[in-house]
């Protein structure tokens, strides 16, 4: 079967230029000799007539130019169908392209999309959102809220934001309820993670796969604000065991394990992000991953091993 790419350029993603990718975009894609198309992302997230166009004309596969957010809800929208998903990482923290060691170079992520393997890595719901990388609750949703309203994005807006936040957050009550054990905590966030990183290889759930059936829940509990940036950078550099939800104790700063399902009861009301986007927050999510929710172009090796 032939090949034939749709390119999603999200317009308003990150901080580079579209004109340049649209022209890098065509030169390589006549050069591979692939039929393709370039159309804009639909900011409303309906996804319809590119799904009766996909059965119409084939399309193998369709490639997100877009960050995390981008990405997630394009692939929310396929879920139904056979289709190949690639990134060029566009946005601000292409956290879900870090993890599976997509380049950050168009030109290099082209020649993923061009020669790389499809493999199918996991995806979760939280109540009814789906996502492909990680969520949360409490100071890093109010600093994906506060980053969305910047004018300018990328990096250096991202930790000024961050640094406004941390002078001013106070933690937040949660009742967390999973099969084997359930307890209250106050916390300065919740993520729950399918992807290893926010974004930028900031690994907040370094243990975790893309395709291992589980989601990685890291809950940075309330702590002396001082200490809060050393336990986060301790839980960044890998420091922190995974462990196991039935040996929670109060005496750790930060709990991390793993689980399919969770349900966690947003008792102050936390605000709630997912994959960056900042969304309304309400008072339970229950979350449960999906396995093999899409088929992810990767490098060859990556694929191979059923990262």
């Amino acid at each position: 079967m032939s090949r034939k790419i749709i390119y999603l350029i999200n317009p308003i993603s990150g901080t580079k230029g579209k004109s340049e990718l649209k022209e890098l975009i065509k030169r390589k894609t006549k050069e591979a000799g692939i039929a393709f198309e370039i159309m804009d992302t639909d900011k409303t997230g309906k996804y319809e007539a590119l799904k009766n166009k996909i059965g119409k004309e084939n399309i193998t596969e369709v490639v997100v130019c877009g960050g995390d957010g981008t990405v997630s809800a394009v692939a929310a929208a396929l879920l139904s169908i056979e289709i190949n998903i690639g990134i060029i990482p566009m946005g601000s923290g292409n956290g879900l392209a870090l993890a599976a060691n997509i380049p950050s170079a168009p030109a290099k992520a082209l020649d993923i999309i061009f020669n790389g393997k499809p493999s199918f890595i996991d995806g979760f719901y939280i109540n009814n959102d789906f996502s492909c990388m990680l969520c949360g609750l409490g100071f890093d949703a109010q600093v994906a809220h506060d980053f969305a309203k910047q004018k300018k994005r990328g990096l250096q807006t991202y930790i000024k934001v961050s640094a406004i936040n941390y002078f001013k957050a106070s933690p937040y009550n949660f009742r967390i309820q999973s099969k084997e054990k359930s307890f209250d905590t106050s916390a300065w966030f919740i993520c729950i993670a399918n992807s290893n990183q926010f974004g930028n290889n900031m690994k907040i759930a370094p243990r975790a796969s893309l395709c291992d059936g589980l989601l990685d829940i890291v809950i940075v509990k309330k702590m002396n604000k001082l200490m809060l940036p050393l336990s986060v950078l301790a839980q960044f550099a890998g420091i922190n065991a995974l462990q196991n939800v039935n040996d929670y104790t109060d005496k750790r700063n930060i709990i991390y394990f793993q689980t399919p399902t969770l349900t966690i009861k947003n008792l102050s009301g936390a605000p709630f992000h997912i994959d960056g986007d900042p969304k309304d927050s309400v008072s339970e999510f229950k979350v449960r991953v999906v396995q093999n929710a899409i088929r992810l172009i990767q490098p060859s090796s990556l694929a191979e091993q059923g990262w």
